[in-house]
């Protein structure tokens, strides 16, 4: 394909936002204010006249696609194909640029709210106006010199007050500038601090650590000026290499662009960018002053605690059995039919295949079970199972009034049975009543031999839920001895919090442990109508790494509000 044609074909299949993404992150390439970039076109010329990207040398669009995650798009367009078939070339973005595009992309609308409310008193109230994005106001940072690649003090006291979870990101970017400094300096020939040039064509020497902190001085001290004093002295950093080797450090500080081009190795030709080799060859290798610095350290909490690979070409296969229709054994169970629904949308999302098993006696469960477990998952990241069902203390109720106890629902999947899930992750979501404990509250109803009622009970005795194997997440809708709840018009508290919470956190970055805590918290502060009945849900696990999902192309599915 004509190169031209193609760069006019990716500028059409990208969003506005998309486009003044790309050109933030090429701010250092351009010289200029990415704001004047006015397309994809533009910005494309741009690039094409100061000779960053060539039909000969391709390599920036796919690196700005990857970090932006538009992989299909890549795919689509083929443009692994334009690889000449040399060495992986050096990235042209700086790891500076990336992480405030990876902080723009954890921020949420409330967020940004939040973090021009704190710097109320550090910009212009007209750089701080409702439509004003979050890259928009790094780059009024910036400008004003409150933030640089070797200044994030301002920027990390906010994030740490705004979202504390993306605190992480910078704490491993400043670690990485104690024994490395980015190659884009040298490459594109000028600071990647500075994001405006001093004067046209001229190209300004790289800043020095003795470099200070300049701002205007605000008839209130504000945030900033707090820091005007501090910028130059050594930083405290966290020991982000604790017992890892400088490659996985490395892919810490540019987690987003790392994590997205392994999920799409599988791409034919897929540019790959290894931080290693982003650095210069004689910095390939940690000092000895900064090894013997990491052993000293005695913040270890790093060590050992990796992420299970999210790296295939499918997330794996996401399997719903839905019991609805007991009668004449027991209740039927009104509003699961949401909760199947839910569950489809959100793990279709993240990737996975997602199949649905309605209403099974207990040798059909039991067959469904050892088929999927019978099957090659080698190509599959992981496997995810959810029981909705009646149940009894220890298993969970199938529709010929029999039972499959848990430990029977996790068997064909451990490493003995399963070699291609042996080491991935096995995630289970049961939402079963496991108890006979009776609600007496009016519009409650046990998910087990009890009355019906508008509003149905998950009671949950777990004591055989804890996974003997490797690699088992379950999780409880409750507590052991106490009632979980399903509300016949909107489904289950536990099943809809989970996937309103995966909807919510997949997108910043959580692993699936604190996105379970965070349903703990968010169901523990539900009650029914009479105010008194309360629920409690309760994982289980024995995985050995973090399980955090890849996030996804598409935009997150509309969930209804719980």
């Amino acid at each position: 394909m004509d190169f031209q044609r193609l760069l006019l074909d990716v500028g059409k299949a990208l969003s506005m936002g998309e486009e003044r993404a790309l050109a933030f992150l090429c701010t250092d390439l351009l010289g200029r204010n990415p704001t004047t970039v006015k397309s994809a076109s533009d910005l494309f010329s741009r690039l094409r006249y100061q000779d960053h990207l060539s039909a000969e040398r391709p390599h920036l669009l796919t690196e700005l696609l990857v970090i932006i995650q538009r992989h299909k798009l890549i795919r689509d367009l083929d443009l692994s194909d334009l690889s000449d078939g040399a060495s992986t070339p050096r990235s042209l973005i700086s790891p500076y640029r990336k992480l405030l595009y990876n902080l723009s992309e954890g921020i949420t609308d409330d967020d940004l709210k939040d973090v021009k409310f704190l710097l109320d008193k550090d910009l212009p109230r007209k750089k701080l106006e409702e439509n004003v994005s979050t890259l928009e106001v790094f780059l009024d940072m910036e400008h004003k010199d409150l933030i640089s690649d070797n200044n994030l003090n301002l920027l990390e006291t906010i994030i740490s007050k705004v979202c504390p979870m993306l605190k992480g990101k910078i704490s491993q970017f400043k670690a990485l500038q104690v024994t490395h400094t980015s190659p884009v300096v040298q490459e594109s020939g000028r600071p990647r601090s500075m994001s405006y040039p001093i004067a046209t064509n001229q190209v300004p020497q790289s800043l020095g650590p003795e470099r200070s902190v300049s701002c205007e001085t605000p008839e209130f001290p504000s945030l900033a000026e707090s820091y005007v004093n501090t910028s130059n002295t050594s930083m405290d950093f966290p020991n982000a290499f604790s017992g890892g080797d400088e490659s996985e450090a490395l892919s810490l500080g540019l987690s987003s662009l790392n994590t997205e081009t392994s999920r799409d190795a599988s791409v034919k030709g897929h540019l790959k960018i290894d931080p290693v080799e982003m650095l210069p060859s004689q910095e390939n290798k940690f000092s000895s002053e900064a090894q013997a610095s990491q052993t000293t350290n005695t913040n270890t909490n790093i060590e050992g605690l990796e992420e299970y690979p999210m790296t295939a070409a499918k997330r794996g296969i996401c399997l719903i059995v839905n019991n609805c229709n007991f009668m004449p054994f027991l209740t039927n169970r009104e509003g699961t039919i949401f909760d199947e629904k839910v569950l489809h949308k959100v793990f279709t999302w993240l990737g996975f295949e997602v199949e649905v098993k309605r209403d099974c006696k207990r040798e059909e469960m039991l067959s469904v079970l050892r088929e999927l477990g019978s099957r090659n998952h080698s190509q599959m990241d992981c496997l995810v199972c959810c029981v909705l069902s009646h149940g009894k203390e220890g298993c969970v109720s199938t529709v010929d009034g029999q039972t499959v106890e848990i430990k029977e629902l996790k068997e064909p999947f451990n490493g003995l049975n399963c070699a291609s899930l042996a080491e991935k992750p096995k995630l289970f979501f049961i939402q079963a009543c496991q108890g006979t404990s009776k609600q007496t509250a009016v519009s409650i109803c046990a998910d087990g031999p009890a009355a019906p009622s508008p509003v149905c009970s998950d009671a949950s005795k777990a004591n055989d839920s804890i996974p003997s194997d490797a690699d088992f997440l379950l999780a409880m809708s409750t507590v052991p001895s106490y009632v979980s709840f399903r509300e016949r018009k909107k489904g289950s508290w536990f099943i809809q919090s989970l996937c309103q919470n995966l909807v919510q956190m997949v997108p910043r970055g959580y692993d699936l442990v604190s996105i379970l805590t965070k349903v703990n918290a968010d169901v523990s502060k539900k009650t029914d109508p009479t105010g008194v009945k309360k629920q409690m849900p309760q994982p289980a696990f024995s995985l050995r790494k973090k399980v955090v999902f890849p996030i996804p192309d598409a935009s997150p599915p509309s969930l209804p509000h719980v």
